[in-house]
């Protein structure tokens, strides 16, 4: 009785697969398709390590660009800081010009001579074009 057992054990492991062979489907053994598993598993593999390199490197270069953006954005902060103090330095000189009444006829005066030049220099503009 254990030979007819062990007979039947060999014979499934030898027919292992070919159940539907009335059907005309033959299906490979068990070893040849997790060879092919193994191989599908690795190409997959493969193509994930691709694709995590992929992003490894694309996220380097996202982080390096936000670090070039971070220094120009702090440069431009420190420029911003140093012509506010500028800007409120000239302000002050302006506020002081104007208190008094004599800095506020020079400036009247300047500002006429500043627009009169402007005017004059339009007119002439204006006549070369008349003229050519």
């Amino acid at each position: 009785m254990n030979y007819r057992r062990d007979h039947r054990s060999s014979k499934s492991a030898l027919f292992d697969g070919f159940d539907n062979l009335e059907e005309g489907g033959l299906r490979a053994s068990s070893s040849i398709s997790n060879d092919m598993k193994d191989h599908d598993n690795g190409k997959a593999i493969e193509s994930l390590h691709d694709r995590v390199a992929f992003l490894k490197r694309l996220t380097g270069d996202i982080h390096d660009e936000v670090e070039s953006h971070n220094r120009l954005l702090d440069r431009m902060g420190n420029s911003m800081d140093a012509s506010r103090g500028i800007m409120s330095g000239t302000m002050d000189r302006f506020k002081k010009v104007f208190e008094k009444k004599s800095s506020r006829r020079m400036c009247k005066l300047v500002a006429g001579f500043v627009v009169s030049f402007i005017v004059i220099y339009y007119l002439f503009r204006m006549l070369r074009y008349v003229r050519g």
